[in-house]
Formats: C-alpha cells, sequence, structure tokens
C-alpha cells in the first residue's frame, strides 16, 4: 500500500505582502549575507507595531543574516528585506555593512583569489 502524501505545510493566514503593506522595496541595502543584530539601547523603550517585529528582534539578539531572518520568519526574501529594513528605521536593529558594494572591493576580490590559490594548492 503506498504512503499517503505528507501533510501539506500550513498556509499563512496573512499574504506576504500584506505584511509589507505592498510594498517591495527596502530603505536599506540588504544582501543575503549581510548581518542584522538588535539595538539593546533601543529595547528598553520597544513597543512593536507588528508581531514581525518582535521576532526580527527576538531573532537578532545574536547577529543574524539576512537569509537566517527570512527563513526564521517563514517568509519570502523581499519580504523579509523590506520587514528588517522597517525594523532599521525605527531603530531596533543595525544593519552591518557588508564586504559587497564597498571602496576596497578590489582588496576583497585579491584576498578571495588568495583564499581559492590556498584551497587548490590543499
Amino acid at each position: 500500500m503506498p504512503e499517503p502524501p505528507p501533510a501539506a505545510e500550513e498556509t499563512a493566514i496573512v499574504r506576504p505582502y500584506a505584511l509589507t503593506g505592498g510594498r517591495t522595496k527596502a530603505n536599506h541595502v540588504l544582501e543575503l549575507e549581510t548581518l542584522i543584530s538588535t539595538n539593546a539601547e533601543e529595547l528598553a523603550s520597544f513597543v512593536p507595531e507588528q508581531i514581525e517585529q518582535s521576532s526580527i528582534v527576538e531573532e537578532c539578539r545574536t547577529p543574524r543574516s539576512v537569509a537566517e531572518i527570512a527563513s526564521a520568519l517563514r517568509v519570502p526574501l523581499g519580504v523579509a528585506r523590506v520587514l528588517i529594513s522597517d525594523a532599521a528605521d525605527a531603530g531596533l536593529v543595525i544593519v552591518h555593512k557588508t564586504a559587497s558594494g564597498s571602496e576596497n572591493d578590489e582588496a576583497h576580490l585579491l584576498l578571495m583569489e588568495r583564499v581559492l590559490s590556498g584551497l587548490r594548492r590543499l
């Protein structure tokens, strides 16, 4: 007798676009690897406007990447970017700079080439 198909995951009661008010653009540059951490100074007076903000603040007590936050919230990456951007605008989280898009791109490229060369020698 064939096994029954696995139960479908619960569908969200609220559609992702409703979480962002239909917005698709974030106010901050948020790459997949961009680290986000909780702004400890703002937590004392923290009053969440959305349950997602509470979730983001909780997740970011230790630095997390945008991809990790999207996974934890179980929302598409674009939605996570808008929600994280909103939390950053409210001062709840800190967006850390990433190596991509910086003035030292050439230095980072040289470093990556040296690492790749070292890995090939192994």
